[in-house]
């Protein structure tokens, strides 16, 4: 397993970018003379017959996806379409300090091609589904072929938390809004000036959307919302890099007379301590810095359009937006404003929105379009997909919830998540299936310093193994 992962880290795979890992793996089960299909998106499927006296049994699916995350720290220079990633094994975690792992969902994809290599265990007719980007939208999911599988029960090896059964997780779909503004000329004699928000947890914008982490953008925009207006003008804005991932860093470029300066940095520093207090115990690496940039500064936002922008923004919802009540502790609404660029006349804002009830993420969604039509905005509503509902009864439940207590002797917490699998799709495509997830505990998913619990991975092998081999004959 822990070689397959290897490769996992040595071959690039951002989402959207996985011609290079797939090719790779089709020759691998090629060598192995296992049975391998694409269809028009990408998805690869590896088939393994049945372990000797089980050939007549229903086939199960393993399931995973190839892409992950790409975050770095700034300054890391690490580039995910060429360099590999470079793991560091430390007090029993396997961790990468600087960027993601991708454990999330290497780890999981490592599994499945461990079992397919392995020789002597006892399982049915297995297929190992390794769909493509999972992590910009659930396009593999969205776009697997119908007809491209067997069997009629599929593991999930792609959550995050040892000891949880999962059957059940949340839909979604992301609100994009461009905003187009007019620029203006500034004063003679002014100067442009950089504001860095830094050093924020991060973290899965689902999973970890609870836990009360900053998000970079909405901090610096109420940053920017607290200086005297008369004083300065936004030149640009970005922060955040990826939907799914909780902003770390966000950055200002605005315009002011030279004069300001210092009182700027006065207020600012104000603002940022009252937002360290708030923050403290949660955000405790929260940086805020004003520089001065050389050269003359370039036209800036004009003022209507800017007070526009900035109050949307500040007026967004971000978080969690409604706990569940059919599945007490869990989020069930939420959203994540996840990327902002502004600039040359453009702001574009990417919010994703997460329920486990369908109605309850479009209608969230349209609120959040709603707010910036108000300012003129188009916003259009994209990428939606279905939640996986629950199912208490799964036959597969059952059956995991006694394998784990034979394995480990106790008993397995089962859960619904608020993150987006891909079962409730596939489920869609193909109906009937009986679906489980599990896999071993990952922290700090989708930001740099994402980290696996090496104990865990073994423990999930362990019962991965052992559910295949109770696997029922009917």
């Amino acid at each position: 397993m822990w070689r397959h992962f290897a490769t996992l880290c040595a071959i690039p795979r951002a989402s959207k970018h996985e011609a290079a890992l797939l090719e790779y793996l089709s020759a691998w089960a090629a060598g192995l003379g296992l049975a391998t299909a694409r269809d028009a998106v990408g998805n690869l499927v590896i088939r393994k017959p049945a372990s000797p006296g089980r050939e007549q049994e229903p086939g199960v699916i393993l399931q995973g996806h190839v892409d992950m995350v790409c975050q770095q720290n700034s300054g890391t220079g690490h580039d995910f379409h060429q360099d590999p990633i470079r793991p560091l094994l430390k007090d029993g975690w396997l961790r990468s300090e600087n960027t993601t792992l991708g454990a999330d969902n290497g780890i999981g994809v490592a599994l499945a091609l461990a079992v397919l290599e392995a020789e002597g265990l006892s399982h049915p007719p297995l297929e190992v589904l390794l769909t493509v980007d999972e992590e910009a939208g659930m396009g593999g999911a969205l776009g697997l072929a119908p007809g491209l599988l067997q069997g009629r029960r599929l593991i999930n090896i792609d959550t995050e938390e040892w000891g949880h059964l999962y059957l059940g997780c949340a839909g979604g779909m992301d609100v994009n809004a461009t905003y187009h503004y007019a620029n203006e000329p500034l004063p003679v004699g002014w100067i442009s000036a950089r504001i860095a928000l830094t050093g924020l947890t991060g973290g899965h914008s689902g999973i970890d959307i609870h836990k009360e982490r900053g998000n970079a953008i909405k901090l610096l925009v109420r940053l920017l919302g607290e200086l005297p207006a008369d004083l300065w003008r936004l030149i640009a804005l970005d922060g955040g890099t990826a939907r799914n991932a909780l902003p770390r860093e966000a950055f200002a470029t605005i315009a002011l007379e030279v004069a300001s300066l210092a009182d700027l940095q006065t207020t600012l520093a104000a603002s940022a301590d009252r937002l360290a207090l708030e923050l403290k115990g949660v955000e405790d690496r929260l940086s805020v810095r004003l520089s001065e940039l050389p050269g003359l500064p370039a036209p800036a936002m004009a003022r209507p359009a800017q007070k526009q922008l900035l109050a949307a923004l500040n007026a967004a919802p971000h978080g969690v937006a409604r706990m569940s009540l059919a599945v007490p502790g869990i989020v069930e609404t939420s959203n994540n404003l996840g990327v902002l660029s502004v600039g040359n006349g453009q702001a574009r804002a990417n919010f994703m929105v997460r329920s486990l009830v369908d109605s309850a993420a479009q209608a969230h969604a349209r609120r959040i379009a709603d707010l910036f039509t108000l300012i003129g905005a188009d916003c259009q509503l994209t990428d939606g997909y279905s939640g996986w509902k629950p199912n208490p009864e799964s036959p597969l439940l059952a059956l995991a919830q006694q394998v784990y207590q034979q394995q480990f002797g106790g008993e397995a917490k089962v859960e619904v998540i608020h993150a987006g699998l891909e079962c409730g799709i596939i489920g869609a495509k193909y109906p009937g299936l009986d679906m489980l997830s599990f896999g071993p505990t990952i922290h700090g998913a989708h930001a740099p310093g994402e980290r696996v619990e090496v104990d865990t991975v073994a423990k999930s092998w362990q019962f991965l193994v052992a559910l295949l081999a109770a696997l029922p004959k009917t």
